[in-house]
């Protein structure tokens, strides 16, 4: 080729370049770099696309067969064994719809972990429970609890009953599904005809509400503790919506049930 043709073909180039993109072209470019700068869910796009209506109800449909399934176990099966395994079948029916989402995608961010949710966690399930202890104290409760006895002995079993469960297994699944799941896909849902505030907002509150029905479905609570688990709830929400991440309220929640835990033991070993 000569360098006539080569300089011929560059100028070429160049004015192609320089002729400005047609305004819808722009403006797909613009949307375009908008989503490709997206690193949280909280501000839509892909990774939240699926976690709209279907996704919020399959999580109440496998939260319904949860606590059916629960209450029938309780009501039928009059075992000393039938609060475990009525908790085992209310926390799959909480983990299928955590499973059936995470499956469809994972919403940027959520799953990530910094060392401040660590603090987060520490200091107010410390706090939370101490509110509680408070409240407890305010009606009369004695100053420790106690782990559940048959025959002034622990029963077997009370290791996970008693401890690994309320300390690792139900924090984490109730977690993932209330502050997860449906806070989630409810936000995902409200975010655009109702703005990021307005939704951020239904979705703690219902996701709470939610929360605090289900714990009294599921076992009869005293004033106490619906006022302490409907904070917790709603801390844990809160958390979730500002940070944009849920370990910060599955260690809140899960330092909540230790301290508890730790209280009972004592408790326990003073009896």
């Amino acid at each position: 080729m000569s360098a006539h043709s080569s300089d011929a073909a560059a100028s070429s180039t160049e004015f192609l370049e320089s002729i400005p993109a047609p305004e819808g072209a722009s403006a797909r470019r613009d949307r375009s770099r908008r989503r490709a700068r997206r690193t949280d869910w909280r501000l839509g796009g892909r990774s939240v696309r699926r976690w709209r209506e279907w996704t919020l109800a399959a999580a109440l449909a496998g939260l319904g067969v949860g606590v059916l399934g629960a209450t029938a176990v309780t009501v039928l099966w009059p075992s000393a064994a039938a609060p475990a395994v009525a908790s085992g079948v209310l926390w799959l029916g909480m983990l299928a719809p955590v499973v059936f989402a995470f499956t469809r995608s994972r919403p940027i961010g959520l799953m990530r972990l910094r060392p401040v949710d660590l603090l987060f966690g520490v200091t107010l399930g410390a706090m939370l429970r101490m509110v509680q202890g408070w409240l407890e104290s305010a009606g009369g409760a004695s100053a420790f609890p106690q782990f559940t006895r048959i025959g002034g002995q622990l029963p077997d079993g009370w290791l996970f009953t008693d401890v690994l469960a309320p300390v690792l297994v139900a924090p984490t699944v109730e977690e993932l599904f209330f502050r997860g799941v449906i806070l989630v896909a409810l936000y995902t849902v409200l975010r655009r005809p109702c703005g990021a505030v307005i939704a951020g907002v239904a979705a703690v509150l219902f996701s709470s509400g939610l929360f605090v029905l289900v714990h009294g479905l599921v076992g009869d609570l005293a004033v106490d503790q619906v006022v302490s688990i409907g904070v917790l709830g709603l801390v844990c929400g809160a958390l979730v919506i500002l940070t944009g991440r849920i370990w910060g309220a599955v260690l809140t929640h899960i330092t909540f049930n230790a301290v508890w835990v730790a209280l009972a033991a004592v408790g326990t070993a003073l009896s």
